[in-house]
């Protein structure tokens, strides 16, 4: 089933003679449950292509469409709306807010959109599964990088979105947390049929997904799709 479909999508900063053309006429389905990899040098536009989707930047032309909603039409509040519903990020950096424990940190999106209602059971086992409920009540200072970023994927599951946009984000881990963390996000994929989209400028380490995305120039170059994809990343080449 689609999920995310762009449309001839371009980017362009600035005007006239200081115009930066970030992306030229992109367009790009992927199916539900796909664990998807793009890769490129700096500035070849991965990023960028990653921000359209995410409605965290706006197409100069073209179409992004998650779920059947061209977002790049949506108003500001609708936009708000239907990121915190059906998108999930995982950065580099983790974004983790240092006075919320682990449990709340998880929780703190739901929060957002439901109030009261959260679903408490699939949070514990969100964090049962990624063998963090023993660190439940633990602050961000407290856990290792590992953990934190294991932290940050289950906050990103924590609404059952469509899609889970995420920014080189085992760029700040050694090669061991490195590979604990890819097959955290291979088993998400799996266990949730979640939808994953992973900026890396290491294509050693995106043989781990199904499908490689190569960027050049603000455009895509060329894909693989991996037929057997578990196990290929053994952490040991970064």
């Amino acid at each position: 089933m689609k999920i995310l479909e762009l449309k001839h999508v371009s980017k362009v900063y600035g005007a006239g003679e200081n115009a930066v053309e970030a992306l030229r006429d992109v367009s790009l389905t992927v199916e539900a449950g796909e664990f998807t990899a793009l890769v490129g040098t700096s500035g070849s536009g991965k990023t960028t292509l990653l921000n359209m989707i995410g409605g965290l930047d706006v197409p100069t032309e073209g179409e992004v469409i998650i779920r059947n909603h061209n977002i790049a039409s949506l108003k500001r509040r609708e936009l708000t709306i239907f990121r915190r519903r059906n998108l999930g990020f995982v950065f580099q950096n983790y974004s983790l807010m240092p006075v919320l424990n682990v449990y709340d940190n998880v929780a703190l999106p739901v929060s957002f959109d439901k109030g009261k209602h959260i679903d408490h059971d699939y949070i514990k086992r969100l964090l049962q599964d990624l063998g963090l409920w023993d660190k439940r009540r633990k602050y961000p200072e407290e856990l290792s990088g590992g953990q934190q970023q294991r932290t940050a994927i289950a906050r990103a599951l924590a609404n059952k979105p469509a899609v889970i946009l995420a920014d080189e984000p085992t760029g700040n881990l050694d090669s061991r947390t490195t590979a604990d963390v890819m097959g955290v996000l291979r088993e998400s994929s799996r266990k949730y049929n979640q939808t994953i989209l992973m900026v890396t400028h290491n294509e050693i380490l995106a043989q781990s997904c199904q499908r490689l995305i190569h960027m050049e120039d603000g455009q895509i170059v060329g894909e693989e799709f991996e037929e057997t994809p578990a196990g290929r990343w053994d952490g040991e080449t970064v």
